[in-house]
């Protein structure tokens, strides 16, 4: 496969004069398709996740893929024989997505890149005139995914529409659950929780740093980080339980329970503190992520409190499946005083089951991205800015959790101040650990302090703000900078 000339590349027009910016400062009307049009889709990041894209393109009569692009291009290669075999031509293939961003030819993009290039991606195909569905979280930090919801507000007054990639917004389900609750059929709600119990294995640990695969052009692959040592077995996908590129399960499942929690609450904004507990327990692999954490958010009235663990439930036995919390796993749970509801249904405090939601599993969130271009107006729910608040939570977790310091079970449980509810959340953690042999008293978990956080700056205050707020913003390469004017 021919590979894409940087240095020539750098020299064209998207740098523009002065040659130091990746975004095109020249406005772009996008255009709002007919209901007969064809929306022409290019995917970014056609591994799994993106190779899901393409074919939910493919199963669509009113979309055309005209574009694949990956650092990989082995996966370039096959995804687009792939639309050739059902579409009966081959899609243009894109090595750098800067190139793919400018193309005329292309009206939507599709981003499921690693973690680190979401916004950067998403901003500059916006800036382009381009429809964008971004995966989340819809950033790898929470600077620039407001970044992301000022481009969305700039850019969608020319047409331009952001979707985010959590689907249960689009959930006729989840939907019908939020509607219910408005009424208080089951009193006042006491707190709102998010799960996620899903097994993760050890990723290994490298011996010494490996080249990165022959096939995956590794500069366009780090985009906005230094070329960093490549150190994990796998090279793909795991690269979530490493800080540099993902978020931890906080942030790559979480953001899913994370949303449906923040909606149950009616919550438009960040929390105003976080702290978070965890660690990365049972294996000593390349991963420097929290396997097992916990972070509470004091939202008023009402709290949102969330859980990662991705251990098994008991014996480091993954035989013996996951733990569950009123029947949750991967999902959430919210509470009132008469009852509660987990995933598809509502119960009274005794258990029983009261009513069932019509739970789709977030079918028609593809669906209805091609609708609102079609249309030329994107709901709030599946807009940039629930997508970035939803996903900043997470990053505001990490950061307490970053910060923080190896503590005792004591400790940690003087810093919840008596709240009892904290508490069993924090006493449910170290039983957790204890079922699977891990002694608290030497693995001891990392203690984040409790951050003040300014929900409209988007900035931690008060003790260790400095600390804190320097994880708010990442670091950015020449060449893959997001300006601070979008």
């Amino acid at each position: 496969m021919k590979q894409t000339n940087r240095r020539k590349f750098i020299k064209g027009s998207l740098y523009g004069a002065a040659g130091t910016s990746t975004f095109c400062s020249l406005p772009a009307k996008a255009k709002v398709k007919g209901a007969n049009s064809d929306v022409r889709v290019a995917v970014v990041g056609v591994g799994g996740r993106g190779g899901g894209h393409v074919n939910a393109c493919l199963g669509n009569k009113n979309v055309r893929v005209t574009g694949v692009c990956d650092a990989d291009y082995k996966r370039n290669e096959a995804n687009a024989n792939r639309v050739k075999g059902k579409q009966g031509a081959e899609p243009k293939r894109y090595e750098d997505y800067r190139e793919l961003c400018t193309d005329k030819n292309i009206d939507a993009v599709m981003i499921a890149t690693p973690n680190h290039l979401h916004s950067l991606v998403a901003i500059l195909a916006a800036q382009n005139g381009k429809h964008v569905y971004v995966e989340k979280p819809v950033s790898h930090n929470i600077w620039e995914g407001r970044k992301l919801v000022e481009a969305s507000v700039k850019y969608g007054k020319k047409g331009v529409i952001i979707q985010h990639g959590m689907q249960r917004r689009s959930d006729s389900g989840w939907r019908e659950v939020m509607e219910w609750i408005k009424d208080k059929p089951l009193g006042e709600m006491l707190v709102s929780r998010g799960f996620c119990y899903k097994p993760r294995k050890s990723i290994g640990k490298v011996q010494a740093p490996k080249q990165p695969p022959a096939e995956i052009n590794y500069d366009l692959w780090s985009g906005p980080r230094e070329m960093l040592p490549v150190k994990r077995e796998r090279f793909h996908y795991d690269w979530h339980w490493q800080r540099q590129y993902g978020n931890g399960d906080i942030g790559n499942q979480g953001p899913h329970q994370m949303d449906v929690a923040r909606w149950a609450l009616g919550q438009e904004k960040c929390a105003p503190n976080v702290l978070s507990i965890g660690g990365r327990f049972g294996y000593d692999d390349d991963g420097d992520t929290a396997n097992t954490q916990i972070a509470f958010f004091d939202y008023k009235p009402v709290p949102l409190i969330f859980e990662v663990r991705g251990l098994p439930e008991k014996g480091l036995d993954w035989g013996k499946g996951m733990s569950n919390y009123k029947g949750a796993r991967v999902g959430n749970v919210i509470e009132f005083e008469g009852g509660y509801i987990s995933e598809s249904k509502a119960y009274d405090n005794k258990g029983k089951s009261i009513k069932k939601f019509g739970i789709t599993n977030g079918r028609g969130h593809f669906e209805n991205w091609i609708f609102s271009i079609q249309q030329g107006k994107l709901e709030h729910e599946l807009s940039a800015h629930t997508g970035h608040i939803s996903s900043a939570l997470g990053h505001m977790a990490n950061i307490s959790y970053y910060i923080g310091e190896s503590a005792s079970a004591e400790k940690c449980t003087n810093s919840l101040n008596g709240n009892k509810m904290k508490e069993e959340v924090f006493n449910r953690f170290a039983q957790h650990l204890d079922n699977n042999g891990i002694d608290i008293k030497k693995a001891q978990p990392t203690l984040g302090p409790l951050l003040n956080f300014d929900p409209d700056k988007e900035l931690f205050t008060g003790d260790l703000s400095d600390q804190a707020n320097k994880l708010v913003k990442g670091d950015y390469r020449e060449g893959f900078r997001i300006p601070e004017s979008v």
